[in-house]
């Protein structure tokens, strides 16, 4: 059961400011936010009306939903099998005993939250799909060890990397598709090169690279880690599991059940680690050619399907025997669902963005406004905007490149630090949208309306610190 309403001024009192607010927003979203699949359906409706009012025909605007419904087929299948494969990698024995330490840790409710913010957004920096499994994992547990801590905000916390640093780490897809002629198309290169003196690339040391960029990252950890600290309720105020009606008890692993009588010769297949070793040899090999096969560096061919792969081989690994890979992948199968059952319909939306021409529109009107000193800050935001209506990991980049940078050229404005920012602005659209706060949710047993108090008192100060940011540093840079 929840804590009553009436809570006394004293108590009320010990909060800080921006606990308040993160309460107040919480309390909001709780009343009054549907689950993220009702978001959907909403943003559907929204950029419909949105499409209409800016003078799409509403049959053009369908047709468009339409195609774009089952665009996201395979990235849907890449999503599930990465909330499967990271589930399996992370309730092994050996990653177990590592989350156990780590959630060690902390000694009190604060630090547990101020922590769990941090171990997020360092994973997160690492790659972002690693990081939606382990620290929700992690999260669950410091909860269990340090039980008076509140729930929502470090599960908040769990997903905060998502929502601030990770698209200027190692697997921020923008600045990997721009540094790589395969995965960058050839109209985007001429552009590239437009403004590079024919060089139709932007390498990776002029994007994430940058000396601006890590300073970006490190301003926005420490915001994060002070806001955190501020955020954590007082005892009085705070919601643990139990009260949410949440079990935090691991479950114990089922016995292998036998079969009466003689053993099968499956059984063997089953149990032997022989099997798995002869397979991960398999993997291994064919992983070590993938990536010596490619001039560049590996990280140019790190995409989600070689990252599947991997969560899968070294879930097999940890696991050792088949029966228990198997029981993993089969146990976090339904923290999927959500993935499976939402993401068309994100594609029917992207459909009406991208397909129409809403984008673009968006996007000039923001440059006809815009000049060298605020361009930055305008694709930022434009991204931002554009993230609410059509989360993509980056994808949407390749749509929105051709214009973001030819913008960019006529303005005289640094083309990496374009890229740099305008991951900056889509990742801070995490903060509002559910989209990929599904995996994290789907692990520790909440809704969006639970933890999107929190994301959303972030927004409002980690959105306004990236605008600056971008504004100042690419004061610094020169063209290209």
């Amino acid at each position: 059961m929840r804590p009553a309403n009436g809570i006394q001024s004293s108590n009320a009192d010990k909060e800080s400011l921006f606990s308040k607010l993160a309460l107040r927003f919480t309390a909001f979203t709780e009343k009054w936010m549907p689950d993220a699949f009702g978001f959907v359906l909403v943003g559907t409706l929204i950029v419909l009306l949105l499409g209409m009012a800016t003078g799409e025909n509403p049959t053009t605007m369908v047709d468009s939903w339409g195609k774009g419904f089952w665009s996201l087929i395979p990235f849907t299948l890449q999503m599930a099998m990465i909330i499967v494969g990271g589930y399996a990698v992370a309730t092994s024995s050996l990653m177990g005993r590592l989350i156990s330490r780590l959630a060690r840790i902390p000694k009190t409710p604060r630090a547990a939250i101020v922590f769990t913010a941090f171990v997020s957004m360092l994973t997160s920096y690492l790659n972002w799909a690693f990081s939606l499994i382990f620290t929700a994992i992690m999260a669950k547990e410091i909860a269990r060890k340090v039980p008076r801590t509140d729930y929502r905000a470090i599960s908040a916390m769990s997903f905060i990397g998502l929502g601030t640093v990770w698209a200027q780490g190692l697997s921020g897809s923008a600045a990997l598709q721009v540094s790589n002629r395969v995965s960058s198309p050839e109209a985007i290169q001429a552009i590239i090169a437009a403004g590079r003196g024919g060089e139709g690339i932007i390498p990776l040391s002029k994007t994430i690279f940058l000396w601006q960029s890590f300073v970006c990252v490190l301003i926005l950890m420490a915001v994060v880690l002070v806001l955190a600290w501020f955020m954590a309720p007082s005892p009085e105020r705070s919601v643990n599991a139990k009260e949410l009606g949440i079990s935090l008890e691991s479950k114990d692993e089922e016995s292998y059940n036998e079969s009466s009588g003689k053993p099968r010769p499956g059984d063997f297949i089953e149990r032997s680690p022989i099997i798995t070793m002869l397979v991960l040899a398999v993997g291994l090999f064919y992983l070590v050619r993938y990536f010596s096969s490619a001039p560049g560096s590996a990280f140019d061919r790190l995409d989600l399907n070689t990252i599947n792969m991997i969560l899968l081989l070294l879930g097999l690994l940890l696991h050792w025997r088949p029966y228990r890979m198997a029981k993993a992948i089969k146990d976090g199968s339904p923290s999927a669902a959500g993935v499976l059952l939402q993401y068309p319909l994100y594609g029917g939306i992207f459909g009406m963005v991208v397909y129409t021409g809403l984008s673009e529109r968006i996007a000039n009107l923001l440059v006809s406004v815009a000049n060298a000193t605020f361009y930055p800050a305008m694709i930022a935001l434009y991204s931002f905007v554009m993230g609410i209506f059509v989360p993509s990991a980056g994808s949407k980049w390749v749509i929105e490149a051709p214009y973001v940078i030819a913008a960019a050229n006529k303005l005289m404005v640094n083309q990496g630090w374009m890229v740099v920012v305008y991951d900056l602005g889509e990742a801070s659209a995490n903060l509002v949208q559910p989209f990929w706060m599904i995996p994290t949710l789907a692990i520790l047993g909440l809704k969006a309306r639970d933890i999107m108090g929190y994301t959303f008192a972030f927004c409002l100060i980690c959105l306004p610190v990236v605008l600056l940011v971008t504004a100042v540093f690419a004061k610094t840079l020169s063209f290209p």
